[in-house]
């Protein structure tokens, strides 16, 4: 994989690139050109796996690292990118300012390293509701920075979380706030541009907003609905569509707007 997706372009089916607005249809297995087309199917397919973790089909040890988030993403992705699984082996960013991991320095490795020792020093089944809320945001800010993936860090990156809420006495319900307050409160936890920690403050009120009770009547950790809830909220839209309506105030304005950019464009969530 690593030899035949090592560039930018190298992503992308050659007459579907814009180069003066760096965008293209992913490659992907069903040999789909229209970029719309491919997102439909790209969603109803991940719909369906996504179902399979949460119906407890398919095993996903809960390492809550890198190969956790990869066997998350190989799965979901497994019927649309012959790289599911796999890191990207280009660098992205989000509007001006700090990218996300570097490939090249490790970068994403040790930003997941990071996410396992927060996810493992953390008492999650005792946590009040505000320190679920704020370690949390923190657990998110560190997955978001690393964006290990080419494709589909915010499908993956929920059902991550919904993994790590199971620990606790609370679930997500991220359906409680729009994809624009999704993607500026990620966009804005991003490091200043020559720091390396996240700020996870701006995603605290999203958390908030988000974070329900795992009431008594559960039948236990209701993986079923926190999935479906991390895929409804997670329609995959191109980078215009995404950002549109967010309003950049404050520390947004100095973040820019939320579409990608690889070493050479940009890309879509």
């Amino acid at each position: 994989m690593a030899s035949q997706f090592d560039s930018w372009e190298s992503y992308f089916y050659p007459d579907t690139i814009d180069p003066l607005r760096g965008e293209g249809t992913l490659r992907n297995l069903f040999d789909e050109r229209d970029a719309q087309v491919l997102a439909r199917l790209e969603y109803g397919r991940t719909s369906g796996r996504a179902t399979q973790i949460g119906n407890g089909e398919v095993d996903i040890p809960r390492t809550f690292d890198g190969a956790h988030l990869r066997a998350i993403h190989g799965h979901l992705f497994q019927d649309v990118y012959e790289w599911a699984g796999e890191y990207r082996t280009v660098n992205m960013s989000k509007g001006p300012g700090r990218g996300f991991g570097d490939v090249r320095t490790g970068e994403v490795d040790r930003y997941l390293s990071d996410v396992r020792q927060l996810v493992t020093s953390t008492d999650w089944a005792n946590i009040s509701r505000n320190d679920f809320i704020a370690a949390a945001s923190t657990t998110f800010a560190y997955v978001n920075q690393a964006h290990p993936f080419r494709e589909g860090n915010g499908r993956t990156s929920k059902v991550f979380m919904a993994h790590v809420a199971e620990q606790s006495p609370y679930r997500f319900d991220f359906a409680r706030v729009s994809p624009e307050q999704w993607n500026a409160a990620s966009s804005m936890s991003r490091p200043d541009m020559f720091s390396y920690a996240p700020e996870p403050a701006s995603l605290v009120p999203v958390f908030a907003a988000v974070t329900v009770e795992r009431n008594a009547a559960d039948a236990g950790p209701d993986r079923t609905a926190a999935v479906r809830s991390a895929l409804s909220a997670s329609y995959p839209r191109s980078a215009a569509a995404a950002t549109k309506h967010t309003p950049q105030q404050g520390t947004a304005a100095r973040r820019g707007n939320a579409s990608y950019r690889t070493d050479r464009g940009t890309g879509r969530e």
